[in-house]
């Protein structure tokens, strides 16, 4: 049985705002020392699936440097290993990836390489674990054609997700791309097992159809449905979340470092590998206080931290209090500041005696459709200058230097952008 897998690693991740601004949403930072995508990529090298192509379209570059030719995930291999799938152009005018479908349809010459019996499709912007061995020998076991992970979501949520409705064997009978008035709430997580030959039959004919959005969620499932195709859910209880706004992202960012928390990264027997730089051990200064908090290596904490994740080479100056916050790599903060329930990109420089985060929450001028929380974000590659004071729900955008601009505050729900 050959199993090859392929990430759809293209993503814009608009809802991240300026954090996917300058950045492909698998690459943006997570849980102190990891990327989004590793989690998807250390899934496959736990489950001994040892081809995996990586689809990249927006943004590639850091996404790119940081796969490399896969070395930490034991994918430097001959016969398999890690490939970085670009879109490209060509003699028969294929270009700009149109869609999931089409991502993997101008891909059909490297998997057709390897024949593989089964094509494992995932997404790269995802946080979970799991063993896709389960969901290949379900698969197998059903004889289905296609077999799609899922979990029940709360009818709240169901608008955001692909739903499916099965018969009581589990059959699919009918999907639901992001429904305004959902039938159910069994909703796909973006994995897919598929019969080879079945899946390129399918991603041919689809290539075909100008009317077609050559996506899977939109255009391959339903017309498998119609055309009567055995597919199947696959029901996954395990550990999985969609970090796709900024309010999820700092939730499941925190969630990881509770007393019990739902995603063990200490687990042994399921290691989470990344690219990361060889930085020295975290220093913990005398008389500074750490509570609750992940602090990565090269980290410098010499003021108080509580219930937030530092990544590698933050310092934490003297004075200062961070809470309920994500602190990314190489952030400076000064002396004397307060940041409570903020996100730092990195590379950004914090002066002495700031303020972000405090306040009452107000209503974004900049987008309320991704400014909608009390979470204020800083941006990549940005300063603060000294005594600057920011509310709740601000948002300051990448490459911003505020020692450039006459303002000495910025109130909840306001920002700054270029």
């Amino acid at each position: 049985m050959r199993v090859l897998a392929i990430i759809l690693a293209g993503g814009q991740g608009t809802r991240l705002g300026v954090i996917t601004n300058n950045l492909a949403k698998p690459a943006v930072p997570f849980g102190g020392k990891y990327r989004m995508i590793d989690f998807t990529l250390s899934n496959c090298v736990n489950s001994n699936i040892n081809t995996v192509g990586v689809v990249t379209q927006y943004m590639p570059h850091r996404l790119v440097e940081h796969l490399g030719i896969g070395k930490p995930w034991d994918l430097d291999i001959k016969g398999g290993g890690l490939h970085i799938l670009p879109p490209y152009l060509s003699r028969s005018g294929t270009s700009w990836y149109q869609g999931t479908a089409d991502a993997v349809y101008q891909n059909i010459e490297f998997i057709e390489r390897y024949k593989p019996d089964f094509v494992l499709l995932l997404s790269g912007d995802h946080v979970y674990k799991m063993d896709y061995n389960d969901i290949i020998d379900y698969h197998i076991e059903k004889d289905a054609d296609g077999t799609i992970a899922c979990m029940e979501v709360p009818v709240s949520e169901a608008h955001r997700f692909g739903i499916m409705v099965t018969d009581p064997f589990d059959r699919i009978i009918e999907f639901q791309e992001k429904p305004k008035e959902p039938r159910g709430t069994l909703a796909s997580l973006g994995i897919y097992v598929f019969k080879w030959n079945f899946l390129k039959d399918a991603l041919i004919r689809d290539a075909k159809d100008n009317t077609s959005e050559h996506d899977f969620g939109k255009n391959i499932i339903p017309k498998s449905l119609v055309e009567n195709s055995q597919l199947y859910a696959f029901n996954f209880e395990g550990y999985w979340r969609d970090v796709g706004t900024l309010e999820s992202y700092l939730d499941c960012n925190l969630e990881i470092i509770s007393p019990l928390p739902p995603l063990d990264l200490h687990d042994e027997n399921w290691k989470i590998y990344t690219q990361s730089e060889e930085l020295p051990p975290a220093f913990i200064a005398k008389g500074s206080s750490v509570i609750k908090s992940f602090v990565s290596e090269g980290s410098e904490i010499y003021g108080t931290v509580e219930n937030s994740v530092i990544f590698q080479g933050v310092t934490v100056s003297e004075g200062t209090y961070v809470k309920d916050s994500i602190i990314m790599n190489n952030v400076f903060i000064g002396k004397n500041s307060y940041i409570e329930k903020t996100i730092i990109a990195e590379n950004t420089i914090i002066g002495d005696s700031v303020e972000i985060g405090k306040g009452k929450f107000s209503e974004s001028k900049v987008d309320k459709k991704i400014y909608n929380s009390d979470i204020t974000v800083i941006g990549f590659n940005s300063k603060i200058k000294d005594k600057m004071i920011i509310g709740k729900n601000c948002v300051i955008d990448n490459e911003i230097d505020l020692n450039d601009y006459d303002v000495e505050e910025i109130k909840s729900g306001e920002g700054i952008s270029k």
